[in-house]
């Protein structure tokens, strides 16, 4: 993945401060929030904001991998953004459609994996089509995996999850918090260790709600389209500074018995 390099902004690796051994999130999800915004303070149509929103995605992909995460986790397009005007929808289709022309070839030698959490109905066939061409096409790459939350709703995918074991006849007792979660479109894989939110709005939207319940969130107000390589370090470095508990006490983390 050739890096995208825009002023003095963006920061080659050897001036990024180094992460502590062993403290580097193995399962980054990101809110990818405020292109529309980002082009209302320049004065441009929102459109604008979605279309350097995509081109962001390729240094965020760069910097993943450059930084050692295994799983990129992208909020993509809701089932909730539907509802907007039929203009930026259409829009956003677009763009995805020339993401995947334009980046799979490249994704694929830089061994990205592609997968697809969501739901395909109401989705164009011909988007259908591209989507599992790029899953297929990149299916046994294992650098990093890119989960494309397309057409997802974090309720949806739960009771999806539910009424796969209701029809496959699972009886109540063995119906455990594991089991559930292997019924989620991310079941092969671990829960995201931190969870990101541009533009600084402070709720989750219907994103990874049963895998991100030990999640660690990191909020900044930086816009999407200027998340740029140092902001997500910065992300990484907050990360690497907490204390993960799951419930437990600091006593019990740090002197297991």
């Amino acid at each position: 993945m050739t890096a995208t390099v825009n002023g003095a902004a963006a920061l080659v690796k050897n001036e990024l401060s180094p992460l502590p051994p062993g403290r580097v999130p193995k399962h980054v999800a990101i809110i990818m929030d405020g292109n529309g915004r980002w082009a209302k303070q320049r004065g441009l149509p929102r459109t604008e904001g979605h279309r350097q929103g995509v081109e962001n995605l390729r240094r965020i992909l760069n910097a993943s991998a450059r930084e050692g995460v295994k799983i990129l986790t992208i909020y993509a397009f809701s089932t909730e953004n539907w509802s907007r005007p039929k203009v930026e929808v259409q829009m956003l289709m677009r763009l995805l459609e020339m993401f995947i022309d334009r980046e799979l070839s490249s994704l694929h030698e830089n061994g990205v994996q592609i997968r697809h959490i969501g739901e395909m109905d109401g989705v164009h066939p011909r988007m259908q089509k591209k989507i599992r061409e790029a899953c297929e096409f990149t299916k046994n790459n294992t650098r990093l995996i890119l989960n494309v939350a397309f057409n997802y709703g974090g309720r949806k995918e739960i009771l999806q999850a539910v009424k796969r074991i209701v029809r496959e006849g699972i009886p109540e007792d063995q119906v455990t918090e594991d089991l559930i979660s292997r019924y989620m479109y991310t079941g092969d894989l671990p829960d995201p260790d931190l969870i990101i939110r541009t533009s600084g709005e402070l709720r989750v939207s219907n994103f990874l709600i049963w895998q991100g319940s030990y999640a660690e969130y990191y909020v900044t107000p930086t816009f999407w389209p200027d998340f740029d390589d140092a902001e997500f370090h910065k992300a990484l470095e907050v990360y690497a500074s907490r204390h993960r508990r799951f419930g437990q006490t600091d006593e019990q983390v740090h002197n297991p018995a």
